[in-house]
């Protein structure tokens, strides 16, 4: 699978990276909704939310952990957002599972 996060993982494309380990990839979305707009990306290739395995479940936690710890770091105290799009009725784009973090702003509801 060869995506343009997968590009951003082999540094074939640039990114604002805030951060890495050996699962995910983390960095600022290249046209933010709001002041915080990052996203954390694992680093092995999963298209969508539905192509999760039973083996998938600690790094799918680790997704969010990081997602939660960044948010923190980048100021988030007051509240921050977290979406995952599934398929093209759900926004998804880039088939490449991903968590947009969004914060510094009020959120409204329903989303859109």
């Amino acid at each position: 699978m060869d995506t343009l996060f997968t590009k951003i993982i082999n540094r074939e494309i640039p990114a604002k990276i805030i951060y890495e380990d050996d699962q995910v990839l983390a960095f600022h979305d290249i046209a933010p909704q709001a002041p915080v707009h990052f996203l954390v990306i694992p680093k092995k290739p999963i298209r969508t939310l539905n192509d999760l395995t039973e083996d998938d479940k600690g790094l799918a936690g680790h997704i969010l952990f990081t997602a939660k710890r960044l948010a923190k770091e980048l100021g988030c105290d007051d509240g921050f957002r977290v979406v995952m799009n599934c398929n093209e009725l759900g926004g998804q784009t880039v088939y490449h599972i991903h968590m947009h973090v969004l914060g510094q702003r009020q959120m409204h509801w329903p989303p859109g």
